[in-house]
């Protein structure tokens, strides 16, 4: 019998380096955000790289002259743009007498969605794969001198086989995500919240309506420079407005049209045929991402018709079982996105550090699952014995 060939690990600065088509082969169906040509453009726009604070370091698992695992990671020198804080953790190495930075960092840059982490083939060996993943970050931590590991956003198999391997330690979050539960349309979708809840979605609805704007659906292909450009100013006032950052540069919209395919998925509002609003959001196979809001001024509600109730309608439409609509925002919960438990895993090189963060997170795992339980039990959705009849779809 012929032995397989041993997993030699090698660490990338950057992905121009990697053959996109051997990278895209280790990528799942439902992710957009760990292909090539995503990951690709925040480096090549400079969203990513010197001078940002995340530096390519991405882990990749070779058979001779074959890739055959990859982990994106970045090696950082802050902790922003991560939506799973650490901000504590930072300040508490910092009364130890501890430099917390750099750090390595595997997710996708400023962008909370879960996916995988640990890219291989489907015929391959996951547990032999992971494992040297997780031995390229070790290799990488070494030879950064970083203080620790963050393995952010895993999904749920990937939370498994992080734990089985046992280096790395389990924390626990949530975000809110709307589930497909065979929705036959958006009113069959209402029709299972409580009467209350129907009646404030409904009124939201019609007050967007009555703005009177065009509203449109774009795919990635059918978006045009000028699309881009206009997506870009709206991006950047709405950072603005709101004092965050504007993590994406410019570049990242100038080369967004020849870069992505058909995964950006848009809806705009027109006012006499020029755009007021817009959010961006991303598709892939059965998974729809909700990523980034942008207006000129304020329209009533309009917010929730194009980052929800639309991308809902398309979610349903398209027969696609998971919408994600980014971090954090209780106000999801009644408009039918529900909890969900988030998985991330950490090494810190520290033992004093190490043991603290041990010691913290089955108490913060333990709160999280309450916090889980109450807002399920405060969603939009009827209970046992709230209602005997379904409503019909003119009934309030």
């Amino acid at each position: 019998m012929r032995l397989r060939e041993s997993i030699d690990i090698r660490i990338s600065s950057s992905l121009a380096s990697i053959d996109a088509d051997a990278w895209d082969q280790l990528v799942g169906e439902d992710d957009p955000f760990v292909e090539h040509a995503f990951l690709s453009l925040l480096e090549e726009s400079g969203s990513v790289g010197r001078g940002s604070g995340w530096e390519p370091t991405h882990v990749t698992a070779w058979r001779g002259k074959r890739l055959v695992g990859a982990l994106p990671l970045y090696l950082k020198t802050h902790s922003y743009g991560e939506y799973i804080f650490d901000w504590g953790w930072a300040d508490a190495a910092s009364r130890l007498g501890l430099s917390y930075y750099p750090k390595l960092v595997s997710m996708v840059p400023v962008t909370p969605v879960t996916g995988r982490r640990f890219l291989f083939a489907a015929d391959d060996n996951p547990a032999e794969i992971v494992k040297r993943l997780i031995d390229g970050c070790h290799e990488a931590a070494e030879s950064t001198r970083a203080s620790s590991i963050h393995l952010l956003f895993l999904n749920p198999e990937e939370h498994d086989w992080v734990a089985r391997d046992g280096r790395l330690m389990n924390r626990l979050s949530f975000q809110f995500h709307w589930r497909n539960e065979g929705y036959g349309d958006f009113e069959d979708f209402v029709g299972n919240f409580r009467s209350s809840m129907r009646k404030k979605l409904r009124k939201e609805r019609r007050v967007a309506a009555e703005a009177k704007l065009q509203i449109e659906e774009l795919r990635g292909d059918q978006l045009g420079m000028d699309d881009w450009l206009a997506l870009e100013r709206l991006y950047r006032a709405t950072c603005g407005r709101k004092g965050s950052y504007p993590y994406l540069t410019p570049a990242f919209f100038e080369l967004a049209p020849s870069r992505l395919d058909g995964s950006p998925l848009v809806f705009t509002a027109k006012d006499e045929g020029r755009i007021v609003a817009a959010s961006i959001n991303f598709a892939k196979g059965g998974h729809l991402y909700g990523r980034y809001w942008g207006a000129t001024r304020r329209h009533d509600m309009l917010h929730f018709e194009l980052c929800y109730y639309r991308l809902i309608e398309h979610a349903i439409d398209h027969h696609m079982r998971r919408f994600e609509a980014g971090a954090q925002g209780t106000h999801k919960l009644r408009r039918g996105l529900m909890p969900v438990p988030i998985h991330s895993a950490h090494w810190i090189r520290n033992p004093v550090l190490q043991e603290a963060v041990a010691d913290f997170l089955p108490r913060e795992a333990f709160s999280v699952q309450q916090q889980i339980r109450e807002l399920r039990h405060h969603g939009p959705f009827r209970r046992a014995g709230d209602e005997s009849l379904r409503p019909n779809r003119a009934s309030g």
